[in-house]
């Protein structure tokens, strides 16, 4: 398993929230993502359409239409009080930059991060140019993920055995770090497997209850989807 994706900030540490702006496949696989995982989202799209069509998906979102290169009406909206923001416009290319430059430049703008995805490597130049954070060359399967790594950053890599059970590849929380799998009790405490354990890169497969967890350790742990959310966060 390798390191892919490190998205930050994870729910908890971003009381502020996310912001997608941006309705289309994309967007919507983020903010049904971030949703499933109990995040706060609040999603804004020019197009009506696009909107209703998300509420029909997601009937508790906070949606509404909004044109996001206008800085008033995007403050307005609530965007710039959202601590990450998503825009997943594609085109016109010109909407993307500007709302990227309005979310990290307005004054008083709250926003500590924002991810915008690109359609060419110009386009990735620009939108770096004009402060984004990270910029993604999106399909929906990476919304999901963007969704998942927002509000699990500590996740480092996932395979999904069926709809209901997974394994993942964490770094170790903090509060497990210095505590050895025995103490820590995880198929007790938090209904999970551990399968390995140790540095990312000498992984020790099925490791001993008295195997003690350093900083930077990683675990693969097996266990139902709900279960494994429910892990603390780094």
């Amino acid at each position: 398993m390798s390191e892919w994706w490190k998205w930050l900030p994870k729910k908890g540490s971003d009381s502020l929230g996310f912001a997608v702006v941006g309705i289309g496949r994309f967007g919507t696989a983020v903010c049904r993502e971030l949703i499933r995982n109990g995040a706060d989202v609040l999603a804004v799209d020019s197009s009506e359409r696009a909107i209703e069509e998300l509420r029909q998906l997601e009937p508790s979102i906070e949606a509404r239409v909004v044109d996001s290169t206008d800085e008033e009406a995007i403050r307005e909206a609530g965007v710039l009080e959202m601590g990450t923001v998503v825009v997943g416009i594609s085109e016109p290319i010109e909407a993307s930059i500007t709302t990227t430059l309005i979310a990290k430049d307005t004054k008083g703008s709250q926003v500590k991060q924002v991810i915008a995805r690109a359609t060419s490597d110009l386009h990735e130049r620009m939108l770096l140019r004009v402060g984004a954070d990270r910029v993604v060359f999106p399909s929906r399967m990476q919304g999901e993920r963007l969704g998942l790594e927002l509000v699990r950053p500590n996740l480092m890599e996932r395979l999904e055995l069926d709809d209901q059970t997974g394994i993942d590849e964490i770094k170790a929380p903090e509060i497990f770090v210095g505590r050895s799998l025995r103490d820590l009790n995880l198929r007790k405490n938090y209904m999970v497997n551990v399968l390995a354990a140790g540095p990312a890169n000498r992984l020790t497969v099925n490791p001993p209850a008295k195997y003690i967890l350093e900083k930077d350790h990683v675990l693969v742990v097996m266990g139902s989807m709900e279960d494994l959310q429910k892990l603390p966060q780094v």
